[in-house]
């Protein structure tokens, strides 16, 4: 197997706790879309199946309205931030120390999300993990001029993090994350080392249905991995 030299890690069930904030955000965000009983009910389905996506992809459809998507996620970013401020998230077990073991291995790290730029950077201030990374990505870092960015399942996010750390190829990248939407991103993106953890809302036979090529208990026990 090729030396495993970047580490792409998604947040929000994989690296960081945020005991259920993502989806009362998504409750509140489309509680003010005003939608009728089965419309709520289909949206909220469709916001947990499609969990670690880009959440501005998940409103638009949802809504199937530019403008009620845009709305809709500036709600959502809303309600997260204020749990953001109010310290309802925390590192998962073991996440700060692999980090660090992480780039003290000589990897560089990206930490991946859906949320928006501004959302991303005010965890990783909240958390102080600024200094434990080399690059923090969103889908809207990896457009370009009339390519808007793409989030997860496409491969643009691992991919990005791949050119601007500079890895060697694409077999030298490593992808993680908590629900299957990241197994397929790392698949697609062709990734040298994919892997799912237990610790957000997949369960082991989800992750096997998605084709995770490996599985881990926590973020914790991905160092033996990409390190061996």
């Amino acid at each position: 197997m090729t030396r495993i030299t970047v580490a792409c890690l998604d947040m929000a069930g994989t690296t960081v706790a945020d005991d259920g904030v993502v989806m009362e955000a998504f409750t509140a965000a489309v509680t003010e879309l005003g939608l009728g009983t089965d419309a709520f009910d289909q949206a909220m389905a469709y916001a947990q199946q499609t969990m670690g996506r880009s959440k501005i992809e998940v409103f638009r459809h949802i809504t199937g309205d530019e403008d009620r998507a845009q709305q809709a996620n500036a709600a959502f970013e809303r309600h997260y931030d204020q749990a953001v401020r109010a310290g309802q998230i925390a590192p998962l077990p073991g996440a700060e120390q692999t980090l660090k073991e992480l780039r003290e291995a000589g990897l560089k790290v990206c930490l991946a999300t859906g949320f928006s730029p501004a959302t991303r950077d005010a965890i990783l201030h909240a958390l102080g993990w600024g200094g434990l990374i080399d690059l923090a990505l969103s889908p809207a870092d990896t457009g370009t001029a009339g390519f808007p960015g793409r989030g997860r399942p496409c491969p643009d996010l691992p991919l990005t993090a791949l050119l601007r750390l500079r890895g060697d190829s694409v077999g030298s990248l490593a992808v993680v994350g908590d629900t299957p939407t990241d197994i397929e991103c790392g698949l697609r993106a062709g990734a040298g080392l994919v892997a799912g953890v237990l610790t957000g809302m997949a369960t082991r036979a989800d992750f096997e249905q998605a084709g995770a090529p490996l599985i881990l208990e926590t973020i914790a026990d991905l160092l033996p991995h990409v390190t061996s």
